[in-house]
């Protein structure tokens, strides 16, 4: 079956990096496209990054351009997302997502910005 599971999230201040992990199992890695999403408190979970399953094509959403970073390692099974310049906003709950017939998604991993 379909597993993902993030991690690396923590505390860290306003203007440190963190650098997340979602490691894949159940299915072929290389043949599909991987997303990061977030979902901070009271808010809904919206779309953070995106890549091919090639990496050829990276997007990402106009609140992280110029500081988070997708890649991904097809032979690790391993997406990450490279975090820089953490502002209080980014304050959420991340989450990896795939799309295999049906959508399927970590369990998450806190990331919390705050002096």
């Amino acid at each position: 079956q379909v597993q993902l599971v993030e991690s690396g999230g923590g505390l860290v201040q306003p203007g440190g990096s963190l650098t997340l992990s979602c490691a894949a199992s159940g299915f072929t890695f290389s043949r599909h496209a991987m997303s990061w999403y977030r979902q901070a408190p009271g808010k809904e979970r919206e779309l953070v990054a995106f890549i091919t399953n090639g990496s050829s094509r990276r997007d990402y959403a106009d609140s992280v351009k110029g500081r988070f970073t997708v890649s991904r390692d097809n032979a690790k099974n391993t997406m990450y997302l490279q975090m820089n310049s953490l502002k209080v906003e980014d304050t959420a709950i991340y989450y990896c997502q795939v799309r295999v017939i049906n959508n399927y998604w970590g369990q998450g991993t806190q990331v919390t910005v705050s002096s």
